[in-house]
């Protein structure tokens, strides 16, 4: 076996140049691991995959023309033994949890890849899960798990400032409907008002800014 062929083969996706050069200066002075390719999109990621099967992908979460989820989700269907690790700006987003349920086998906060990517990255060619015990990732992870699609529709309507009255009106319910709606989600998100569930809803990612 070649000394290449020991090496961990990695494949960095990211839509910013900065951040796959980082990522790849990082790798390059490590004698166990080697970049062969990088992709700045989801599609370029999947293809890049086929290409060199490497052995683990990074994979930043918002991307454009297929964001992180959707390009684990299609490389694992794909390859049920890919290891990916996502990469992600801030702990509580709620993606996060979407890619894990899509067969990523860790997250990484993008604050601190020089310090935690190498290990991250050989703990899940050693076939391990790495997850930060960050609480708001469990919020999120929770958070996008039990919401359902009514209630995350109501959470966004709230965020807008809508009152029950006009959320009922817009989605065609009874104000009763809403209000045991809003009730509900107040309860799954462990928030004190509404104004605290839309923030909640922002920061962990389950509705847009």
């Amino acid at each position: 076996m070649s000394h290449d062929e020991t090496k961990i083969r990695v494949l960095a996706v990211d839509d910013h140049p900065l951040l796959r050069e980082g990522v790849t200066s990082l790798i390059a002075d490590e004698p166990d691991m080697t970049i062969v390719a990088e992709a700045a999109n989801g599609r370029e990621a999947i293809e890049q995959f086929r290409a060199h099967h490497p052995d683990v992908t990074l994979m930043d979460l918002q991307m454009p023309k297929l964001n992180g989820v959707e390009a684990t989700a299609a490389i694992r269907a794909e390859f049920p033994n890919a290891r990916v690790i996502v990469l992600t700006t801030y702990a509580g987003d709620a993606q996060v949890a979407l890619a894990l349920k899509a067969g990523a086998s860790g997250y990484l906060l993008k604050n601190s890849i020089r310090t935690e990517l190498l290990t991250t990255i050989r703990a899940v060619h050693a076939g391990r899960k790495v997850l930060s015990p960050d609480v708001t990732f469990a919020m999120a992870n929770r958070a996008a798990d039990t919401l359902s699609p009514s209630e995350t529709r109501v959470l966004r309507l709230i965020a807008d400032g809508l009152s029950n009255k006009q959320i009922a009106a817009k989605l065609s319910l009874t104000e009763e409907a809403v209000k045991g709606q809003v009730k509900s989600l107040l309860s799954k998100l462990d928030a004190r008002d509404r104004t605290h569930a839309a923030v909640i809803g922002v920061r962990s990612g389950i509705i847009e800014p």
